[in-house]
């Protein structure tokens, strides 16, 4: 098992996740093909792994590359990223992305009840502000029945949000403010444009902009969270249509969660479920963005190695090999009852594989 990169010389490092293969800090496999790379971080050269310590590695890549929770393919290869730092790259089908439960449950279900915590705890302190003031004489009972107001209103003066617009300048959203987000149809290519209401002034922005601005917006317009059945609700609005861009476009659209003036796009209008999935899905294209722009280098890298894969792999296999296996599985494959197929004029019987020989 080497442990320097067969082109540039330097070190590739170590992981401690595929047990069989503990060199290399990102990993290149292909499953079909029985294929395992180390992918060098200085050069970015792929250093095709030797044969007899491949196959077991690679089940192992397989596996932990399903079960690791940020992951983008696209019709040739995947990226994805475990948390102890080593990265995979999938080559072969694409896995269609999944939104289960699991990866948003406990987020949403802490966030429910850190805020039901702090709720209560608000209450507390100013009730029992109260009532040391009601035994000193200067409240009233009234006042005391008035904490949970007085909780409210504390809440509504805090600024919640802090916007940084492209062009200078700090929005500053309390509670009130975040009720007046929208979300509408954009032009371009991400789907969407944001309103930001703050007091009287409405402003909208697009592109990269309203996706920041709409990820830290919806943490707090979410921030009770949601129960299990309520983050499975939201997980099944996303893969209803397919795609987290698919939902983001169709909730963008249409004249749904309508204010009283008949005004479409208010997220606070949408049900609970669906307020959820727009943060998951916004949140999943932010990864995919994020590690797509790697996919293109790779792919190219993924072809360069490939070539040189098929030459090292039939270095030792005789000549017509090849042509002889292509034959015999096309004559597998229209059944039993032809002619024998013949073997290559030029391929030694004795040197074929037992598989083959049999």
């Amino acid at each position: 098992m080497y442990k320097s990169c067969m082109f540039c010389r330097k070190p590739l490092g170590a992981n401690e996740v595929i047990e069989s293969f503990p060199v290399g800090r990102r990993l290149a496999f292909d499953a079909s093909r029985g294929r395992l790379w180390v992918v060098c971080r200085k050069c970015e050269r792929w250093n095709l792994s030797p044969l007899e310590e491949r196959w077991e590695a690679v089940e192992e890549c397989e596996r932990i590359f399903r079960d690791t929770r940020i992951r983008v393919s696209t019709d040739n290869i995947g990226l994805a990223r475990h948390p102890e730092g080593l990265t995979l790259v999938r080559i072969g089908e694409p896995m269609r992305p999944e939104f289960a439960a699991w990866r948003y449950g406990d987020q949403f279900g802490r966030r429910r009840r850190k805020t039901i915590l702090y709720g209560a705890a608000g209450v507390a302190v100013f009730g029992g502000i109260m009532i040391g003031g009601a035994a000193a004489g200067i409240f009233s009972g009234f006042m005391l029945s008035q904490s949970g107001n007085f909780v409210n209103m504390w809440m509504n003066a805090r600024t919640l949000v802090k916007l940084h617009p492209d062009d200078g300048g700090t929005i500053r959203l309390k509670r009130q403010d975040l009720l007046g987000t929208r979300v509408r149809p954009a032009d371009d290519d991400f789907g969407f444009k944001l309103q930001v209401r703050k007091g009287k002034k409405k402003t909208w922005h697009e592109g990269p902009e309203a996706r920041r601005f709409a990820g830290s917006i919806l943490p707090r317009m979410n921030s009770m969270g949601g129960t299990k059945e309520i983050v499975q609700g939201a997980v099944d609005e996303i893969e209803a249509l397919g795609h987290p861009e698919h939902f983001l476009l169709d909730v963008a659209a249409g004249d749904r969660f309508q204010d009283k003036k008949g005004v479409p796009g208010y997220i606070n209008k949408m049900p609970r479920p669906t307020k959820l999935a727009l943060e998951m899905a916004l949140h999943e294209e932010q990864e995919r963005r994020a590690l797509e722009g790697e996919l293109w280098l790779l792919e190219q890298a993924w072809r360069e190695a490939e070539e040189i894969a098929d030459i090292s792999d039939n270095l030792f296999l005789p000549e017509g090999t090849e042509d002889y296996m292509r034959e015999h599985r096309e004559g597998r494959a229209e059944g039993e009852g032809g002619a024998p197929e013949a073997r290559p004029a030029d391929a030694d019987p004795a040197s074929q594989p037992d598989a083959e020989r049999a």
